[in-house]
């Protein structure tokens, strides 16, 4: 039997094998005979600025498991991180689209139970997407399929890579497991808020694309979904690069939140479709540093990168932090011509001078002004297009001081926070690029999270417009086995289809999918 100790609380300043030892000790004390202690979690304590600590819990095997009680803070380990996974041979080989979290998870289930699966992906291999991206930010032509929302790894590779999630499933374990079996830093599997960062994502994703050819899979990069044939309810066959056809009866559909076209070509085909409400607004960045001491106080440069988390509830709507990211970057997400979004990205180290994070608005279907399954996307379209014009037509970002965007100034030069945006920017009222009632809101917020964190609003903090894509505003309806209610065989999965919301919520939306298929 396999225990934990909880609430182990030591100083900043400490050694790992200074937890192990307060662990022994408290085992000890009960009169415990135990071995292979392990740090199972780990967070930080910042409610008193005064008294900042870690607190930790650890994992220990107990040889008598038939006469222990559980005692204050010593608990039996209930964490079921095993998945089992039923070997089974389905009738056909499944089709996965889309090597984004979802996808590959499914895939890898597939895998796992002895069906390995063929494997699309519209956009390239993580290590080409990855100097497209960066050719992209320098000043090339946006490539329509490779970019930061298409590509090996889906949106969640150019991101913060956060691990965390406020989905309750036990198999969450198992998806970080996998991770850290195909590369991840071991310490994602204890710490509160584990981050992997785009850099060693990006090993991840190779790892694991290896390991899925390695046993079967089939994957083929640079292959977009172009169409689906249906008889009688059921998918029957797909369409490949608008000139190859494909005998296909099951069909993980992993798209992600921004495959605009593939949504269109699927609505004409018959797939169900509905509204969604989604958030949308800017990135604000300040300086790491203010942030550290906000949180911290004078001791911030002895804790990892502080972050942060802001709510504002007004009278009808909220707005709030997502997406925060410690020594990241503002990037250019954006995904069609004409069309400027951005996101926020950080390596491991989360090493960079800003902190970023967006700030976004609730928005909700009836802000869209249309019945149409789509009018999310196009509702995105429109204010991505004001973006991108106002920032002169060249992916240039719109930029503005936040205590400028609150009075509705445009600002008339830059103090001490400098966009870390990855191209050029240029001062602008982004009230302009936003509906009105996300600009109010935003100022209401602006001026909310300045009560909070004093300076956050009135210092030099730096806006960028605009965010636009924090989670997918079209749902495919299902049922509980995962499957399309109107198409048989069809099963779409993670973020595009309306079912999650981040990489760890993603893939395990594709891993069950992919467990209610071979435990039919």
């Amino acid at each position: 039997m396999r225990i934990v100790i909880n609430n182990i609380s030591v100083p900043i300043d400490h050694k790992i094998e200074d937890v192990v030892f307060a662990a022994q000790e408290i085992v000890r004390q009960h009169c415990i005979s135990a071995n292979n202690f392990t740090v199972y979690k780990q967070s930080i304590d910042a409610r008193r600025k005064n008294n900042i600590h870690y607190i930790y819990s650890v994992s220990a095997d107990i040889s008598d498991s038939a006469s222990f009680v559980g005692r204050d803070n010593i608990n039996v380990l209930k964490d079921s991180s095993d998945l089992i996974i039923k070997q089974t041979s389905l009738k056909s080989r499944p089709v996965v689209v889309g090597m984004g979290p979802s996808g590959l998870f499914a895939a890898y289930v597939l895998t796992e139970s002895g069906n390995p699966p063929v494997i699309i992906e519209r956009g390239d291999k993580v290590e080409n997407r990855s100097k497209t991206v960066e050719d992209f930010w320098l000043g090339a032509k946006l490539n329509l399929d490779t970019n930061v929302q298409f590509g090996e790894g889906g949106a969640g590779t150019f991101s913060d890579g956060k691990l965390n999630t406020r989905v309750s499933d036990k198999r969450q374990r198992f998806i970080l497991e996998t991770f850290v079996r195909f590369g991840a830093p071991a310490d994602i599997l204890y710490k509160a808020k584990p981050h992997i960062g785009t850099d060693e994502l990006k090993k991840v994703l190779v790892n694991m694309r290896k390991y899925l050819i390695a046993n079967g899979c089939d994957v083929r990069f640079n292959t977009k979904l172009t169409g689906i044939k249906t008889n009688r309810g059921m998918l029957s066959e797909i369409e490949l690069n608008g000139d190859e056809s494909m005998p296909c009866d099951m069909l993980f559909l992993g798209i992600g939140h921004s495959s605009r076209d593939t949504f269109a070509m699927l609505l004409s085909c018959g797939v169900p479709m509905e509204q969604k409400a989604f958030a949308a607004g800017v990135r604000i960045e300040h300086l790491q540093e203010f942030i550290g001491r906000s949180q911290y106080s004078d001791e911030y440069y002895k804790l990892p990168p502080a972050d942060y988390k802001l709510v504002y509830n007004g009278k009808d709507r909220s707005c709030y932090s997502f997406c925060m990211c410690p020594g990241g970057t503002v990037v250019n997400a954006s995904s069609e011509d004409e069309r400027l979004v951005v996101n926020g990205m950080s390596n491991h180290r989360r090493d960079g001078k800003n902190a970023n994070s967006a700030l976004v608005v609730s928005v909700r279907p009836d802000d869209f002004k249309s019945d149409s399954p789509l009018a999310g996307i196009y509702f995105q379209q429109k204010y991505e297009e004001l973006a991108f014009r106002l920032g002169g037509c060249d992916f240039t970002a719109p930029v503005q001081l936040a205590r400028d965007f609150v009075k509705g100034a445009e600002s008339k030069q830059l103090c001490s926070v400098s966009p870390s945006y990855t191209g050029s920017t240029a001062l602008k009222n982004l009230r302009q690029c936003l509906p009105k009632f996300i600009s109010k809101t935003l100022s209401d917020g602006l001026n909310d999270f300045e009560r909070k964190i004093h300076g956050y609003t009135s210092g030099d903090a730096v806006l960028t417009g605009v965010e636009m894509r924090t989670s997918s505003p079209v749902r495919i309806p299902r049922s509980e086995s995962y499957e399309c209610t109107e198409v048989k065989g069809l099963y779409p999965i993670g973020e595009g289809a309306g079912y999650a919301g981040g990489i760890v919520s993603a893939a395990l939306d594709g891993l069950k999918a992919a467990v209610s298929v071979t435990e039919k």
